[in-house]
């Protein structure tokens, strides 16, 4: 494969999947990791991609939003592994929140049907739990982003202000070592940082393909995350840089 080639061939799959390892490229591209890191720098400095901790962020993901319906089918099987450790923390009369992420739906349609208080921007989580009787469901209202099906904008963000939870259950489009977890686009990172603000536990349900990556708009630094669940295929370097901190890290 000729430089140029594998230029193309890296910039596809970049932004193809959003975000890619370093490693995963180079048994793609079948070229050792330093040449591909190099690659990644000079392709970077040409404004294709944008580099992150380990590997490169499409810089096409833009504030776009990937749609509910390919989310839903991305790293399935360990969002519903994820959901169910998650589920297991919830007690009889908690206060929760859940945001709109795939997983936290996955956590919906796991729930047992007990005396439960649930707040959601998610209108496919409130849809789910509507079935369940003893789960009360509070729906945030606002602006309905189609690609998430959430409630998003300064009704839904002002609404969460009127609350007060035990545990906020929330993913990401990004988890950076260094930067902390981010989203894609500005109003999708604004209502998840009201959320943090209402909750006295904050638990990070990400798979391990979050990991490394920074998505358009910052969340939260690392010290306003509490715990973290996650699948194992998440690195131990990076299990161990947020126990390193204090986080509970919980794999599945």
């Amino acid at each position: 494969m000729l430089v140029a080639e594998r230029y193309e061939k890296i910039v596809q799959l970049v932004n193809e999947r959003g975000s890619i390892r370093v490693t995963e490229l180079s048994e793609l591209c079948q070229v050792t990791e330093e040449t591909i890191r190099r690659d990644l720098d000079r392709l970077e400095a040409a404004g294709r991609l944008r580099r992150s901790h380990g590997g490169a962020v499409s810089v096409k993901e833009g504030q776009a939003e990937t749609p509910y319906s390919e989310r839903e089918v991305l790293y399935a099987d360990e969002k519903r592994q994820i959901a169910q450790e998650a589920v297991r923390q919830i007690m009889p009369k908690d206060r929760i929140l859940l945001d709109a992420s795939t997983t936290a739906w996955y956590m919906a349609a796991s729930m047992p049907d007990i005396p439960l208080t649930v707040l959601t921007n998610s209108i496919k989580v409130a849809a789910e739990l509507s079935t369940k009787e003893r789960i009360e469901v509070i729906a945030t209202g606002g602006i309905v982003a189609p690609r998430s099906l959430s409630f998003i904008g300064p009704l839904a963000e002002r609404s969460l202000d009127a609350y007060h939870v035990d545990k906020l259950f929330l993913s990401c489009k990004g988890a950076h070592l260094e930067r902390g977890i981010s989203e894609s686009n500005e109003l999708q990172a604004r209502i998840k940082q009201r959320m943090i603000g209402i909750a006295d536990r904050v638990i990070l349900l990400a798979d391990g393909s979050k990991f490394g990556s920074q998505a358009f708009a910052q969340v939260a630094r690392w010290d306003a995350v509490h715990e973290v669940i996650t699948d194992r295929t998440a690195t131990a370097a990076a299990v161990e840089a947020l126990r390193e901190q204090g986080i509970v890290v919980t794999t599945v």
